[in-house]
C-alpha cells in the first residue's frame, strides 16, 4: 500500500505535458499539472498564513484592548466568516476568468489589510475592520480547487485536491511563528513579513501560473450561476459535510490557543505550538483522505471520520489530563477532520460537472468557513456563562454523530446513483 501511495504521488507530479494545440491556445508546452498544483498549493498556504494572523494574537489583543471573552472570539472569527462568504463570488469568478488572474489579484489585495492590522489598528473597532478585509485571504481556496480539478483526470483528483488542500497548513505557519516573531522582533514584524511574501507570490503567480487551455468556462452572470448552484441538492449536502469537517478544523485552529491557556493554564507560546501541531497533523491527513476516497469511496471515509470526531469530542469534554489523554483526543480529531476535508472534495469531483466546480467550491468552501465561525463564539459564550467548556464539546460530538448518520443515508444514496 505504501508503494502504491508513493507511485500515485509520483504520477501526479509527472502528469503529461499539454499538447502543441493547447500551447497555441495560450499555455506553453512545458506546463505540467504537477507544477501547477505546487504553485497553487503554495499560494493557498501563503494567503492562509495571512488569513490566520489574528488567531495566535487573540490573548494579546484581549490584554492590550481590554476585550471580553466574546469580543476576543469575535475579533479572531471575523476574518473567518468574511473569507468564507467571499468564496462564493470568488469561486464563480474563477470559473469565468481563471486562476491565473485571480491568484495574483487576491494575493496582492490581501497585503492592504495585513499592513493595516500590523501598523494602524489599535482599537477593537479597527481590528474588526482590518479583520473584515483580511478575510479576502481566505477566499483563495475557491480559486485553487477548480484550477487543480481542471488539470487532473477523475481517478487522480481526490489525491490532487488533497495535496492542494495541504495549503491550509498556512494556519500552522501562523501558529508557529506569529507570537514568537512578535515577541522576538516587534509586534508588527509578522505582518510585514507576510506582506512581503504575498507581494513576491503575486508576481510569481502572474508569471508562471497557467489555466488549462481547454478548461470548461461558465457563461452567464455570477449571480445567476450562484443561484443555480444553490438549487443543486448535491451542493447543499456537500456544504453540510464540509461545514463540519473543515469548519471543525478552522474552529480548533482559531480557538484552541485560547482554550488551552484558559482550561489548562498553558503559556501562550506553548498553546500556540500545540495548536500548530494540531494544524500540521490535519494538513498531512487531508491528502490521505483524498487518496482513501480515490481508492475506496468518499462515503465510507466520511462516515468513519465523523464517528471518530464524535467519540473523541466526548473524551475532550471530560477535561482529563492534557498529557496524554487530552493530547490524544485533540490529535485524533485533527487527523479525522483533515481526512474528512479531503474526502469531501473527492466527493465534489465525483458529483459536480467540471464547468460548475468553481461555483460549487465557493458555496461549499463558504459553508466550511462558516462552520468554523460559530464554534469559537459558542465556546466563548459557554465559558463566559458556565465557566466550563464541557457543553461545547458535547455539542460538537452530537453534530459529528448526526453528520455520520446523514452521510451513511442521504449522501450515500446520491453518491451511489
Amino acid at each position: 500500500m505504501e508503494h502504491d501511495t508513493l507511485r500515485t504521488f509520483a504520477e501526479i507530479a509527472a502528469e503529461g505535458r499539454v499538447s502543441s494545440a493547447q500551447a497555441r491556445a495560450g499555455a506553453p508546452v512545458a506546463v505540467r499539472p504537477g507544477r501547477m498544483l505546487a504553485l497553487a498549493a503554495v499560494g493557498f498556504a501563503l494567503t492562509f498564513w495571512a488569513w490566520a494572523l489574528l488567531s495566535p494574537l487573540g490573548a494579546t489583543l484581549r490584554e492590550e484592548l481590554s476585550l471580553t471573552a466574546v469580543q476576543q472570539s469575535l475579533a479572531v472569527a471575523v476574518p473567518v466568516v468574511v473569507g468564507s462568504l467571499g468564496r462564493i463570488p470568488v469561486g464563480a469568478l474563477t470559473d469565468r476568468v481563471g486562476a491565473r488572474r485571480m491568484f495574483p489579484v487576491v494575493s496582492a489585495l490581501t497585503i492592504v489589510p495585513v499592513l493595516y492590522l500590523g501598523h494602524l489598528a489599535d482599537s477593537f473597532a479597527e481590528v474588526l475592520v482590518g479583520g473584515f478585509f483580511l478575510g479576502l485571504g481566505g477566499t483563495t481556496f475557491a480559486i485553487g480547487i477548480p484550477f487543480v480539478n481542471a488539470w487532473f483526470p477523475p481517478e487522480r483528483r481526490g489525491l490532487a485536491l488533497g495535496v492542494f488542500g495541504m495549503g491550509m497548513g498556512g494556519t500552522a505557519i501562523s501558529a508557529f511563528t506569529t507570537v514568537q516573531l512578535a515577541e522576538a522582533v516587534r509586534r508588527s514584524f509578522p505582518f510585514d513579513l507576510v506582506a512581503v511574501v504575498l507581494a513576491i507570490y503575486a508576481v510569481v503567480a502572474y508569471l508562471l501560473l497557467r489555466d488549462r487551455p481547454d478548461r470548461p468556462v461558465s457563461s452567464g452572470s455570477v449571480l445567476a450561476r450562484t443561484m443555480a448552484t444553490l438549487r443543486m441538492p448535491a451542493a447543499l449536502q456537500l456544504s453540510l459535510l464540509y461545514a463540519v469537517a473543515f469548519g471543525g478544523f478552522v474552529a480548533f485552529s482559531v480557538y484552541l490557543p485560547t482554550y488551552l491557556t484558559t482550561a489548562y493554564g498553558l503559556e501562550r507560546s506553548d498553546a500556540a505550538l500545540r495548536t500548530a501541531g494540531f494544524v500540521v497533523l490535519a494538513v498531512v491527513m487531508r491528502p490521505v483522505g483524498g487518496w482513501l476516497s480515490d481508492r475506496y469511496h468518499p462515503v465510507p471515509v466520511l462516515v468513519a471520520v465523523y464517528a471518530v470526531v464524535a467519540v473523541l469530542a466526548l473524551v475532550a469534554a471530560l477535561e482529563l489530563t492534557l498529557i496524554p489523554i487530552g493530547t490524544i483526543a485533540f490529535l485524533g480529531m485533527a487527523a479525522a477532520l483533515g481526512a474528512g476535508s479531503g474526502a469531501v472534495f473527492a466527493l465534489v469531483a465525483r458529483l459536480v460537472p467540471p464547468e460548475r466546480v468553481g461555483a460549487v467550491t465557493g458555496i461549499v468552501g463558504a459553508a466550511g468557513g462558516l462552520g468554523g465561525f460559530f464554534p469559537p463564539l459558542v465556546m466563548g459564550l459557554v465559558y463566559g456563562t458556565l465557566d466550563d467548556y464541557t457543553l461545547g464539546f458535547v455539542l460538537l460530538a452530537a453534530t459529528a454523530a448526526l453528520s455520520a448518520l446523514f452521510t451513511a443515508t442521504a449522501v450515500r444514496k446520491r453518491a451511489l446513483r
